[in-house]
């Protein structure tokens, strides 16, 4: 899926496993040693901040080639590095179709750990951290300009200040996404509710559920995750939509044991054991509950857009059948995003070549990633809300070009995209939290008489161990 590829995985621990099996492994096209400096070349600039000549001489190693299974994702790779290559003739692009390193979290520790990684290696905005604590990635900020990355003041600020740290900036977008509510339009109108106007409140959610349940057949109103660390990553995309956080400002202090975090807790007690609106097999994970919304037996979920390509492409459901709405609550959604980091120790030359090349895959509007009328021609998916990083002209034009290319009903999405909610960032130490939290979401969802006040209590302590712990 184009947007947001791979985002699921180093999210949530087991979210990948449902990605990975549609995947097959490329052999590198190349090696190349990534420390060596002995291309920094002639013809190179000592400037950081001056753009690459093109008569510089590089070889640059990059992660996450689209793999041979993802036949239209590749063809557009090669197009891109031929395209970039008639501007910088003297750039060779070694893609490398690397999913373990790409999906699975203790391979990408791995690599850190070893200084495997390549010149150029996608991560996601809560890697940060990580790759800093093994003194993995470059500071690139010396070299990222308007002149290097031309639409730089048309990026979502927000967006790239997950990429910085003590004011040095460490990446360059890929992709963003935020959280909202993803809707089944079908059993939505057979439940007699406007699925144009999916419900804003946690309230009206309950409501809706219980009516589109009331349906019958084994279909379920809402559903939710409490396996593989995506239990505790939905509890916080609930307790913010409320106004709560995960931690406190400190970052050192779990924030969640509040009355907001045991009214997330008891709202889904309550439709689960009262209302018998979210069904009775649970444990669920990422992948389940689209499944689910695919074969219209789930009337509603929370979810990025990109799930929407996802059900259609490796699932067989039709975009007619999805809409979305901003997360219920609306104080906050969990935003996220991936993107790539460029690694410490290379040369300066190397740093301006990644740059030039991601500038060019990723960050164009109407070119690389963005060429939506491309993307159309080659059967993928066009009309999604996300990516959308940008602001400004760049957002008009990019919208505009979504809009005409589309392959999907766009309107269905129009209450997400009218109402816009705030992003908020994962918590530090997102994994290990969710992975705590997961109990709390499993219990409530599977035992009638889970005490929760007891539960959030002991989750409380767990959390605040994990964050002494960094």
């Amino acid at each position: 899926m184009r947007v947001a590829r791979f985002r699921p995985a180093r999210r949530a621990g087991a979210i990948a496993l449902v990605s990975a099996l549609a995947l097959t492994t490329l052999a590198a096209c190349g090696t190349s040693s990534s420390n060596d400096g002995g291309d920094a070349g002639a013809n190179g600039s000592a400037d950081p901040s001056a753009p690459l000549d093109p008569k510089t001489k590089v070889t640059l190693t990059i992660d996450c080639m689209p793999p041979a299974a993802k036949a239209a994702e590749l063809k557009e790779w090669k197009e891109d590095v031929t395209a970039f290559n008639k501007i910088y003739p003297n750039v060779t692009v070694e893609g490398r179709s690397t999913p373990g390193q790409c999906l699975e979290p203790p391979r990408f520790t791995a690599m850190l750990k070893a200084k495997s990684q390549p010149d150029v290696f996608y991560t996601y905005f809560t890697d940060l951290p990580q790759v800093l604590d093994e003194d993995g990635a470059a500071d690139i900020s010396a070299y990222v300009n308007d002149k290097t990355v031309p639409l730089l003041k048309d990026i979502d600020p927000g967006v790239l200040g997950s990429l910085r740290q003590d004011g040095k900036l460490y990446g360059l977008p890929t992709s963003n996404y935020t959280m909202g509510l993803l809707v089944n339009r079908k059993l939505f109108k057979q439940a007699g509710l406007d699925p144009d106007n999916p419900p804003r409140s946690w309230d009206e959610v309950r409501a809706a559920a219980k009516k589109i349940a009331g349906l019958g057949g084994g279909i379920s109103g809402f559903g939710e995750y409490s396996a593989g660390n995506t239990g505790g990553w939905h509890f916080t995309a609930q307790l913010y939509s409320r106004g709560g956080d995960m931690v406190d400002a400190s970052g050192k202090k779990a924030a969640f044991n509040t009355d907001l975090g045991k009214q997330v807790a008891r709202d889904l007690h309550a439709m689960r054991w009262e209302d018998d609106s979210m069904g009775k097999t649970q444990l669920l994970q990422w992948g389940d509950l689209q499944k689910q919304i695919a074969t219209d037996k789930l009337g509603m979920f929370l979810a990025a857009p990109d799930d929407i390509a996802y059900m259609v492409q490796q699932l067989g459901a039709k975009y007619e059948n999805f809409g979305m709405g901003p997360i219920p609550g609306g104080k906050n959604t969990l935003a996220g995003g991936n993107n790539y980091m460029i690694k410490k120790g290379i040369s300066g030359d190397k740093i301006k070549a990644a740059i030039a090349w991601l500038n060019y895959k990723n960050l164009s509007v109407g070119k690389g990633q963005f060429d939506w009328a491309r993307s159309k021609a080659d059967g993928l998916p066009v009309g999604v809300p996300q990516p959308n990083f940008w602001l400004n002209d760049s957002k008009a034009k990019d919208d505009a070009s979504r809009v005409q290319n589309a392959t999907m009903p766009v309107a269905n999405f129009k209450a997400f995209m009218d109402s816009p909610v705030p992003g908020k960032a994962e918590p530090p130490k997102a994994q290990e939290i969710y992975k705590v939290l997961d109990t709390v979401m499993s219990a409530v969802l599977t035992n009638k008489d889970a005490d929760i006040d007891k539960l959030l209590a002991t989750a409380e302590t767990q959390v605040n161990q994990v964050l002494a712990n960094g």
